[in-house]
């Protein structure tokens, strides 16, 4: 189950209350004050983890709650701090206050760590009220309160290519072939119903280049308003460093304009925003083995018109798959120089 969203409760831990106590020991006349201070309450820390791929675990169980501090005692003891709770959370998740829409955290990165909630501060036990006026002092102060934050979580997908396309463009046959991903394949719409990723190999060691690849449920036009699988996976594309822009140039699919299909999924991502249109886009003419002539001629030259990188492929015979994958580590090769850049000595 593939689960990209989640609200979740988070609540740290209270601190403890400050004791009243005073100290009564032989030969010890005036002992005074020895209230100890309360412990503090454990702390709700949210870590990224390699080990997790979905937000699951958070659609069941929305609430978590960290330890409560300990009460103070007397002879002056400090009250024990309550324990933190860390919660693994999938890299590439974003949270967000569900109530302001506030960016809190992006965890772009394996094994952050960020405090989500502060456990309450421990309360002061009467020993720190004693002055020379008032040396039996009986006033303490409770535990403050953690913080309690609501949260909605969501999970993007880091993925060096996006194959983005109508439904039944061959998305799915193509990173089955170029990688070890194994995405369910049928001659109908929508048969991908949650993103795929796949890891891509080129060359052979010591000089071998490896990057991945999301395979996107299709798209149609209305996505960026929600229309077909629309909007929930159109986020997944948002960290990709470039786009494979699949498109069917034989008769199977029914539809009888190649460019009018470019079209309307390139104004599906231009309206969804968040930078999708300036993506680096390769264009690829799939099933070519059964392509019509015509239709693949006017895609040829409309990807030439836009002076856009362009690919005619056959997953089913392999033609043009090892052109296209050394194009796409060319592109990845690229972003990742520019987003990293060498250490000056």
């Amino acid at each position: 189950m593939f689960i990209d969203e989640a609200k979740i409760l988070v609540k740290a831990g209270d601190g403890g209350n400050g004791c009243v106590a005073f100290r009564r020991e032989k030969f010890v006349p005036r002992g005074g004050p020895s209230g100890g201070d309360g412990g503090r309450g454990g702390d709700v820390v949210m870590q990224s983890s390699q080990q997790h791929n979905t937000l699951v675990h958070f659609r069941f169980n929305p609430e978590h709650k960290a330890e409560r501090g300990r009460h103070g005692e007397g002879s002056n003891c400090t009250g024990r701090d309550g324990d933190s709770i860390t919660l693994k959370v999938p890299v590439g998740t974003t949270v967000f206050d569900a109530e302001t829409g506030e960016l809190i955290h992006d965890f772009s990165l394996p094994d952050e760590t960020f405090v989500v909630a502060k456990g309450g501060r421990g309360g002061r036990g009467n020993q720190h009220f004693a002055t020379p006026v008032h040396q039996a002092p009986r006033e303490s102060e409770p535990g403050r309160l953690g913080e309690e934050r609501t949260y909605r979580l969501e999970l993007k997908l880091l993925a060096d290519a996006g194959l983005v396309g109508y439904p039944n463009a061959g998305k799915s046959t193509l990173i089955s072939r170029i990688s070890a991903a194994k995405p369910k394949i049928a001659d109908y719409p929508f048969t991908t119903l949650e993103p795929n990723l796949g890891v891509v190999t080129v060359g052979v060691a010591p000089h071998e280049e490896s990057f991945v690849v999301a395979d996107m449920p299709g798209l149609i036009e209305g996505a960026h308003l929600g229309t077909g699988l629309g909007v929930q996976f159109l986020r997944h594309i948002e960290r990709t460093r470039v786009l494979v822009h699949l498109v069917d140039v034989s008769d199977a699919s029914g539809r009888p304009d190649p460019i009018e299909d470019f079209k309307v999924i390139n104004q599906e991502l231009e309206r969804f925003g968040h930078g999708l249109a300036e993506k680096p886009m390769i264009v690829v003419a799939t099933k070519i083995d059964s392509a019509n002539p015509e239709k693949l001629k006017k895609l040829t030259a409309s990807a030439k018109r836009r002076k856009l990188e362009f690919f005619a492929i056959s997953s089913v015979t392999g033609q043009g798959i090892e052109d296209l994958k050394w194009a796409l580590a060319k592109h990845v090769r690229e972003a990742r120089s520019v987003e990293v850049p060498e250490p000056i000595f």
